[in-house]
C-alpha cells in the first residue's frame, strides 16, 4: 500500500531517527541498537516456515554465504526465497517498485517523473504477459520462489524486516510490504535488460553531435572496429556449417535488407537537434541497477581447456563489469537438492540475483557457465510525426494504442497519465517536455513529412516483446553437457549475451543467444524515420541457429571481454558499437603467452589475468609524451614519472596517477570542447559564439559575440568518456599531427594549440596543475588509488538521504587499482572524474576437476543489513584481488560451515 507522509515532515524526522541510531551504536541507546540487530537473520537453530513439505538445511560459512539442501525442488525455491528475504528484503522491495514504477509509493514527488517513464516502457506489464508463456515448472519455481518470500514477511513486520523500515515506522508513514508475486521476479530481467540494452547512448550521442559537427567528424568518433589487431570471439567464421542449420544463401537476402541504410546513416531521419539531449537526460533518470549504459558496461570471460591447465580439465574464469552498489547486485548462493533426479534436478552454486530464483551464474555438478554483455543493438529511436492524435506511417494517420496509468505517491496526491504506443514502441516524449521538441530542428530529406511542430520519439526494443528467459536460468542450471546448455541459450531472449561454457568431461565452448532483430532500411545507427515502412524491424529476429557459437576450438581457449563476436564476413547486423577488444585482445594475449611454449595455465594464472591492470592506451602515448621537449620544468618534473614505467596501473603508482591525468586533459581539450552541451559534463560551461548551437565545427568564429554554454549530461554518462573507443580515436590521430582535432581556441575563442604536440604539451601542463591542487606539489606522494576511489553507497537512502544517513550506511572509500579498459577494470569516466564508476561486480575462477578448489568473491557481502558482519566483509579482499574458497562438494560444504540452520514445516 502506498505511503503518506509529507516530504518536510519526512526529512526532518528521518535526520532525528538517524541521529538517534548514531547515538544508540556510539552510547548504547537500546531502541536503536534493538532497530539495527532485530533485522538481522536467524542462522542457527531451527524456525517453522510455512508451506515446507520436509525440513530444509541452510548451512552459512564465515562469510555468510548460505548453501541449500532440500527434498524437492519446491522446498529448495521455498526456502530460497526465505533466506534471500532474510538478508535482501529491502533491496528486493526497491527493487519491485523500480520494475513497476512505483518509486513514487516509498519515496514521494521527487519519483513522479521516473515512475511515469517506467509505465510508458510498460516492464510490469510485458513481464505479466511474459510469466504467461513459460513452463508449467518454471511457473511452479517462481511460485514456490514467492512462498518462501511471503513465509518471511508474515513473521517480519517493519524494523524486523530492516532498519530502514524502522526509519519509515518513526517518520509516521503508513507503509507495508504486499506479498511477493511471481510477476516481481519476472520484472527484474526487464531491468536487467534495460541496463545491458546496447548502443541507444550512442544512438543519441551520434544525433546530438550532428548540431556542431558533420557527419566526417562524428565517424571520426566512431571508428570502425579495429579486426586486424583485436580479435572477435569466434575466429575463422560465423557458424558451423557442418552441425549448424544456417542457410548461407537465406542470410545473403537479410544481408542486403539489414545493410540498406549503412552507406547514408542520416539519409532518412539525419541528425536531431539538441533537444534529443531531453531524451538523454530522461534516459538517464531511470534508475540503473546495473551501471551506467555504455562502454562500461560489460564484463571479462575466458576458459582454458585441459590441454593447456595444470589440472587437465577446464578452467573457467568470470567477472561481469556494473555499478558499485550496497548491497552488490550479486547474491551468493548454493542451492542442492539432496537426490538429484528429474524431479528435482537441481545440484548449483554460484552468483543470482535477490528476488529472483535459481542461479544466473555459477556450475552444477556437470558445467560451469560465464555470462559477458554481447551488446547487440537491440533498441532503435523513431521519428514520429504526429497530427490530430494519430501518427503518420506509410501515407496513412494511425492511431495510437492509449493506456491510462495512476501513479500513487507518498507526499501528495495520485497522478494520472497517458501512455502511447505506435508499431514502432511506446511513445517516450510525452514524459517530457525537452523530449516533446526532439526534431524540431532536425536536417531530415525532402521526402519526410512537415516537421510542423516537431516529432515525437518512440522506442523500440527487444525487451517488451515476451519471452522466456526465466525458463533459460532453471534449463542452465540443470544442463549436463553442451547440447542441453545450446538448448538453454536459445530461450534466453534478452539481455543478449555471450555465454562461455565448461564441462567436466574436458570441453570448452561458446554460445551467442538473444532476440536481435533484422532491420530493413537503416542500421540503428541514428534515429529512424517512423513514417517510411521501409524502417521497421522484419517480423523474425536473427534465427537462433544463425547465432555464432564454437565448441572445442582448436587455439583451445575462448576469451569474450564484449569485443566483436565476429567477422566482417558474417551475414547478419548484430552491431556496429561493440567495445574495441583493449580488454579481450590483452586477455588473449596474456593466455598465448602462458602456453606458447608449452607452459599450462593454473588457478592462480587465471586470478592473476582478473587482476591484470596494464593500460592499453597508456603503451600507445607514453611515447609521444617523452620525445616532447617541456621548457616548464615543473612539468618535466611530472614527465619524468613516465620513464621506465611499465603501463600498470597500481593504486600506489604516481606514474598512472599522472598519465590517467594526462589522458582525461587530452581528452578534454582534443574533444569534450567541441562537442555540444547535452554530451558535455552537467554545470562545466565554455564561451562559444550564437552561431555555434546549429553551426558546424569549422564555422566558428573567434570575433564573434560570445554566450555561456553550460553541460547538461550526467558524469557517469558525460563524453568523452575515455573508454576503449577513444583508444582508436587518438590511436589514428597520432599518425596526423596536422589534424583540426588536434586545434584548439581560448576563452575568447583565439587560436590555442595549432597541432598534436602542442596539445599533448597543454595536456601534461593541465594535468601538473590538476595533479598539483587534488594530491599535493611533492609528485613522490603521487598515487593513483587517491584520485581512483570506490565508495560504495547504500541503495536509496545511502544516495538521496540526509548527509548522516548516507555517512552511516555507506561505506568507503577504498583506493583502487585498474582503470578503464584494463582487464581489472575499475572504470572511471575522464569527463566527469577519476571517481570509479564500474567495477568487476564479482569474480570467480572455476575448477572443473575439482569444484572444490574453485574460487569466487562478491563486491560487499550476502548481507543487505547495515552493520551486520556481512554488509561489506568482502570488500577490502576484492579490492586486493583475493578469492575466497568455494566449497560445493557435501564435505567440503560441511567443513567450512559456520552455522546451521534447520527449516522445518
Amino acid at each position: 500500500m502506498p505511503a503518506k507522509k509529507t516530504s518536510r515532515r519526512a526529512r526532518l524526522i528521518v535526520i532525528a531517527v538517524v541521529l538517534l541510531l548514531l547515538v544508540g551504536l556510539g552510547g548504547g541507546a537500546y531502541w536503536s541498537v534493538d532497530t539495527v540487530r532485530g533485522s538481522f537473520p536467524q542462522t542457527t537453530g531451527s524456525l517453522k516456515v510455512k508451506g515446507l513439505a520436509s525440513p530444509v538445511d541452510v548451512k552459512r560459512d564465515a562469510h555468510g554465504v548460505p548453501q541449500v539442501y532440500a527434498d524437492s525442488a519446491d522446498d529448495l525455491f521455498l526456502a530460497q526465497g526465505y533466506v534471500q528475504a532474510q538478508d535482501r528484503f529491502w533491496e528486493m522491495d526497491v527493487r519491485r517498485h523500480t520494475t513497476s514504477g512505483r518509486l513514487s509509493e516509498l519515496f514521494g514527488e521527487e519519483q513522479v517523473e521516473t515512475d511515469a517513464f517506467l509505465r510508458t516502457l510498460g516492464w510490469r506489464k510485458v513481464a505479466e504477459k511474459e510469466y504467461q508463456r513459460l513452463s508449467g515448472k518454471t511457473k511452479k519455481y517462481l511460485q514456490s520462489y514467492a512462498r518462501g518470500v511471503n513465509a518471511y514477511l508474515k513473521e517480519h513486520k517493519g524494523s524486523a524486516a530492516s532498519v530502514e523500515y524502522g526509519m519509515l515506522e518513526l517518520t509516521g508513514t503508513d507503509y507495508e510490504p504486499e506479498p511477493w508475486d511471481p510477476i516481481d521476479s519476472v520484472a527484474w530481467l526487464k531491468a536487467m535488460a534495460w541496463d545491458l540494452r546496447g548502443n541507444i547512448s550512442d544512438e543519441i550521442d551520434r544525433a546530438l553531435m550532428s548540431s556542431r559537427l558533420t557527419k566526417k567528424q562524428i565517424e571520426d568518433l566512431y571508428p570502425s572496429y579495429p579486426y586486424d589487431r583485436n580479435k572477435p570471439i569466434v575466429e575463422g567464421g560465423s557458424v558451423n556449417p557442418a552441425t549448424d542449420e544456417f542457410s548461407t544463401s537465406d542470410a545473403s537476402d537479410g544481408q542486403q535488407e539489414n545493410r540498406a541504410g549503412t552507406r547514408s546513416p542520416q539519409d532518412a531521419a539525419g541528425g536531431v537537434a539538441t533537444q534529443l539531449g531531453g531524451v538523454a537526460q530522461k534516459l538517464d533518470s531511470v534508475p540503473s541497477l546495473l551501471g551506467p549504459n555504455g562502454t562500461g558496461i560489460g564484463s571479462n570471460s575466458w576458459v582454458v581447456a585441459g590441454e593447456y591447465t595444470t589440472t587437465g580439465k577446464p578452467l573457467l574464469a568470470n567477472d561481469p563489469h556494473l555499478s558499485p552498489q550496497l548491497p552488490s547486485v550479486w547474491y551468493q548462493m548454493g542451492l542442492h537438492c539432496r537426490q538429484v533426479d528429474a524431479s528435482c534436478p537441481f545440484d548449483t552454486a554460484g552468483f543470482t540475483f535477490s528476488g529472483m530464483p535459481g542461479v544466473v551464474i555459477g556450475h552444477n555438478q556437470d558445467i560451469s557457465w560465464g555470462f559477458t554483455n554481447l551488446g547487440a543493438d537491440v533498441t532503435d529511436l523513431y521519428l514520429q510525426k504526429v497530427s490530430d492524435g494519430k501518427y503518420l506511417y506509410d501515407g496513412k494517420r494511425v492511431p495510437f494504442r492509449s493506456r491510462e496509468e495512476t501513479i500513487e505517491v507518498a507526499d501528495g496526491a495520485s497522478r494520472k497519465i497517458t501512455v502511447r504506443e505506435t508499431n514502432n514502441g511506446p511513445v517516450i516524449s510525452d514524459r517530457d517536455t525537452e523530449i516533446r521538441r526532439v526534431g524540431d530542428e532536425a536536417p531530415v530529406r525532402s521526402a519526410a513529412p512537415d516537421r510542423a511542430d516537431g516529432y515525437a520519439v518512440s522506442l523500440r526494443w527487444t525487451a517488451l516483446e515476451p519471452s522466456r528467459t526465466m525458463d533459460a536460468v532453471f534449463e542452465l542450471n540443470s544442463a549436463s553437457n553442451f547440447k542441453e546448455f545450446r538448448k538453454a541459450a536459445r530461450d534466453f531472449a534478452v539481455p543478449s549475451q555471450n555465454l562461455t561454457y565448461a564441462d567436466t568431461k574436458g570441453n570448452i565452448g561458446y554460445q551467442a543467444p538473444g532476440r536481435i532483430p533484422v532491420r530493413g532500411a537503416g542500421d540503428g545507427r541514428y534515429p529512424a524515420p517512423g513514417w517510411d515502412p521501409r524502417y521497421r524491424w522484419k517480423q523474425d529476429p536473427v534465427p537462433q541457429s544463425a547465432l555464432p557459437w564454437e565448441y572445442n576450438p582448436q587455439r583451445g581457449y575462448i576469451v569474450t571481454a564484449n569485443q566483436a563476436v565476429v567477422d566482417k564476413e558474417y551475414p547478419y547486423h548484430l552491431t556496429d558499437d561493440w567495445s574495441y577488444g583493449a580488454r579481450s585482445q590483452r586477455i588473449n594475449d596474456l593466455i598465448h603467452s602462458k602456453i606458447k611454449d608449452g607452459g599450462k595455465i593454473s588457478m592462480g594464472d587465471m586470478q592473476t589475468m582478473q587482476m591484470d591492470n596494464s593500460s592499453e592506451i597508456a603503451k600507445l602515448l607514453v611515447p609521444y609524451l617523452l620525445k616532447l621537449d617541456i621548457d616548464d620544468e615543473y612539468v618535466r618534473e611530472a614527465q619524468q614519472l613516465l620513464e621506465g614505467w611499465d603501463y600498470t596501473q597500481d593504486a600506489d603508482s604516481a606514474p598512472a596517477a599522472y598519465f590517467n591525468a594526462v589522458w582525461r586533459n587530452l581528452l578534454k581539450l582534443a574533444f569534450g570542447d567541441k562537442l555540444p552541451k547535452e554530451l558535455r559534463v552537467k554545470g562545466e560551461c565554455l564561451n562559444v559564439p550564437p552561431s555555434d548551437e546549429s553551426g558546424p565545427l569549422d564555422d566558428l568564429d573567434g570575433n564573434a559575440r560570445l554566450v555561456r554554454e553550460c553541460g547538461k549530461r550526467d558524469a557517469a554518462s558525460a563524453q568523452p568518456d575515455g573508454g576503449d573507443r577513444w583508444f582508436e580515436v587518438v590511436r589514428r590521430l597520432l599518425k596526423d599531427p596536422d589534424s583540426d582535432w588536434w586545434k584548439t581556441r581560448d576563452t575568447k575563442l583565439r587560436s590555442g594549440d595549432k597541432n598534436r604536440d602542442e596539445l599533448l604539451r597543454h595536456a601534461m601542463k593541465d594535468a601538473r596543475w590538476e595533479l598539483t591542487a587534488k594530491l599535493g606539489k611533492d609528485i613522490d606522494t603521487w598515487s593513483w588509488g587517491r584520485l581512483h576511489q570506490l565508495t560504495l553507497r547504500n541503495q536509496t537512502i545511502g544516495t538521496e538521504g540526509p548527509g548522516i544517513a548516507r555517512w552511516l550506511l555507506n561505506r568507503g572509500p577504498w583506493n583502487l587499482s585498474g582503470g578503464e579498459a584494463a582487464v581489472d577494470a575499475t572504470g572511471w569516466n575522464a569527463a566527469g572524474g577519476y571517481d570509479v564508476t564500474w567495477v568487476p561486480s564479482m569474480r570467480m575462477v572455476v575448477n572443473l576437476d575439482d569444484f572444490d578448489d574453485s574460487r569466487w568473491i562478491n563486491l560487499t557481502g550476502a548481507s543487505g543489513h547495515a552493520y551486520n558482519d556481512h554488509y561489506t566483509d568482502q570488500t577490502s579482499l576484492w579490492a586486493k584481488g583475493e578469492l575466497l574458497p568455494w566449497a560445493f562438494s557435501d564435505k567440503a560444504v560441511e567443513k567450512a560451515t559456520d552455522d546451521k540452520m534447520a527449516l522445518t514445516p
